[in-house]
């Protein structure tokens, strides 16, 4: 605190005003301990400025558009429209009186307001077997719809990498081992509601697939016809959802009669597969507090003894619950908190009994099919950025992991239920940012890093790859009949002997415009079903 003796001016020097104006020449001279300015220094404080202020304004400009690309959007909340599915929570905690979806509080499954828009026949009943009364579940053992009738002479692929998980269609046959020029010939073209990376499953001729409808803010899922693309029933909910390289990512799962699919903000609907009526829907973000992956969810769900089998991550690391009810058979302790990935969860035989593993956030668990208990965990195998390769097992109680963004691949040895490295390569000879590789012929066939078509042995080295002039991208892959239909980005069919003597290819053809033909493939009946960022369309593979 500074103070003031009698008539003083404690003014500071450049405050003053002096008494009388007079001539500017000759107003006092700065003090001599002053020293004059520098105009060298100061043009050159000028030009750092000039420099630095824009730099340091298009830093935070980057920094405040990746945190808007990348960061956590909550789907906005909205009362069902005519015709949309409802919105609810945890699938067993809903009692009577309480609030119906759009209410922050719903939860449980929900007796459907509306029956699902039907494009192909007439609607089913409202209230789907099973499904809540006053939203409560059922007490009586619920009777499964009738399930869809199998399609002839190619079987079906129900879920994500077909009946068998192993991405091989087990049941085709006599499929063609050459092409015309143009092509297989094109059954059918569906363009999409909005750009995706969603794939189809098959199930007695017909498509489910996972939409959304961007100009209704509606995840949106469908039923067609795989004769001929036209829309059976869709069942549709409410989400306002960006474009983010994509927006659906995943494959529904249909068993039992019921098709199960997550969205990409983690909703997951269970469905009756003949007409569409919801049974219960499930938010895993408000039942389990899951923090969804960047570009969304990619995790696809599977069905098995007519329960869903989701890895929601949160308070859960797994769970299982009832199709035909709603009711939750059993939940995962998460403890340290491993979150979703995009990967999926691969059922394995371990020790005589069968295994759930999958690679959570924080590694690898593998979880009883039986109870949800935890069977082994693996922190030792983590991805950057995104996991989203499923795990393949090979055989004796081992494990296929790979993964991109430097992660390279790991055979993982479970034997006993004690987890341990049996090898680790980089990426450079085998890694894979989103498709998972075929195991056959007791090697394993993938897309790489390098976008060359690889044989991988199971001792981690290279057999043979397909050369510079065969690159692919990170489109997906697929076997039958002893053929690879492997997909470039850009839309570019090809198939190729599935041999592991070296690579054989067989036909090339350009059936899809692009850009990024990533979604995995599903073949039934001969049918290949194959879609880029916006459209889908259905080849004949038997008779092109």
């Amino acid at each position: 605190m500074s103070t003031s003796n009698g008539n003083r001016d404690s003014r500071l020097p450049h405050d003053r005003l002096p008494s009388t104006v007079g001539d500017p020449k000759q107003q006092p001279e700065p003090p001599a301990n002053v020293p004059p300015p520098d105009p060298k220094r100061s043009n050159q404080t000028k030009r750092i400025l000039t420099v630095a202020i824009p730099v340091v304004v298009g830093l935070v400009g980057i920094f405040l558009l990746g945190m808007w690309v990348l960061g956590d959007r909550k789907p906005v909340d909205v009362a069902p429209r005519p015709g949309d599915a409802v919105t609810a929570g945890h699938p067993d905690q809903m009692a009577p009186g309480d609030q119906m979806p759009g209410d922050p509080a719903a939860s449980g499954p929900v007796e459907m307001p509306q029956p699902p828009e039907t494009m192909g026949g007439q609607p089913g009943q409202t209230g789907a077997p099973g499904a809540a009364t006053g939203g409560q579940p059922a007490d009586a053992p619920a009777q499964a719809p009738p399930a869809v009738a199998s399609g002839g002479g190619g079987g079906s692929w129900p879920n994500f990498r077909g009946a068998n998980f192993d991405n091989i269609a087990h049941q085709a046959s006599g499929l063609a081992s050459s092409w015309p020029s143009g092509g297989p010939r094109k059954l059918w073209t569906k363009k999409m509601l909005g750009p995706g990376h969603a794939g189809a499953a098959i199930v007695g001729g017909r498509v489910y697939v996972l939409d959304y409808d961007r100009s209704a803010r509606q995840d949106v899922l469908r039923c067609m016809s795989l004769s001929t693309g036209d829309d059976i029933w869709k069942q549709s909910y409410a989400v306002a959802i960006k474009d983010n390289h994509g927006i659906s990512r995943t494959v529904p799962a249909v068993a039992s009669g019921y098709v199960v699919a997550l969205g990409p903000m983690g909703h997951v609907t269970c469905a009756r597969a003949d007409n569409g009526q919801v049974v219960w829907q499930v938010d895993l973000k408000k039942a389990y507090g899951t923090k969804i992956p960047s570009w969304y969810a990619g995790q696809c769900p599977i069905i098995e003894d007519g329960k869903a089998i989701i890895a929601p991550g949160g308070s859960a690391l797994m769970v299982a619950v009832d199709c035909a009810s709603g009711k939750v058979a059993w939940e995962t302790p998460n403890p340290d908190g491993w979150q979703m990935t995009h990967a999926s969860i691969m059922p394995m035989q371990l020790g005589g009994r069968k295994v759930y593993v999958y690679p959570a956030g924080g590694g690898v668990v593998g979880v009883s099919a039986s109870d949800g208990k935890i069977v082994f965990k693996y922190p030792g195998w983590t991805v950057n950025t995104a996991n989203v390769p499923t795990p393949v097992p090979v055989g004796n109680d081992n494990v296929f992991l790979c993964g991109g963004y430097g992660a390279g691949s790991m055979m993982l040895s479970v034997k006993g239920g004690t987890p341990a490295s049996a090898w680790k390569i980089p990426q450079n000879v085998f890694g894979s940012h989103q498709h998972t590789p075929v195991f056959y012929q007791n090697h394993l066939f993938g897309v790489s890093m390098d976008k060359q078509l690889v044989c991988l042995s199971l001792q981690g080295k290279r057999v043979w790859k397909s050369g510079h002039t065969a690159t692919f991208g990170i489109g997906p892959y697929m076997l039958a009949d002893g053929k690879f239909y492997v997909l470039a980005d850009n839309g570019t069919l090809v198939m190729a002997q599935a041999s592991t003597s070296g690579y054989n290819e067989m036909a090339r053809a350009k059936v899809l415009p692009g850009p990024d033909a990533w979604a995995p493939m599903a073949l039934a009946d001969g049918k290949l079903v194959l879609r880029d960022r916006d459209t889908m369309i259905c080849l004949d593979v038997a008779n092109p």
